[in-house]
């Protein structure tokens, strides 16, 4: 169990890793005027994104392993701290799509968002993993 936690922790920590730097991007993205820059940041974002997407099928892959394969949240009394850090995560998840999404825009040119909006978007996924984080160390519940 300790290797797929393990596994587990890394590539979540990859994932957030791609999910701090995108939105940084997409703040460079919104703030740039010159066609080759522009063109630059793209590629760098869709192929952040792309291996982002793929971290965390990994991240959740392994999650699942120790939810369902090994009971860890399911089993005993005071449960709260695994239903609460589950909805953090589809949040997270609900996140990592959102930026899928802003990135469809950028490339068709049809981003309406400040250099401002993005710093602030990307405060909220070190929100969301400090969040997590906690739950999981303290089970508060």
């Amino acid at each position: 169990m300790l290797w797929i936690k393990s596994l587990h922790v890394v590539f979540v920590v990859a994932w957030f890793a791609g999910l701090f730097y995108l939105p940084r991007l997409f703040m460079n993205l919104a703030l740039e005027t010159t066609e080759d820059a522009t063109a630059r940041l793209l590629l760098m974002a869709r192929k952040l994104y792309r291996f982002t997407s793929l971290i965390s099928v990994f991240a959740i892959a392994f999650g699942l392993w120790l939810f369902l394969g090994y009971g860890i949240g399911l089993r005993g009394g005071g449960n709260g701290w695994m239903h609460a850090k589950l909805a953090l995560v589809v949040l997270v998840i609900g996140y990592h799509h959102a930026c899928g999404s802003m990135l469809k825009k950028f490339e068709l040119g049809l981003n309406r968002r400040s250099a401002t909006f993005f710093r602030i978007f990307n405060e909220s996924a070190v929100l969301l993993l400090a969040a997590i984080v906690v739950l999981v160390i303290v089970k508060p519940f």
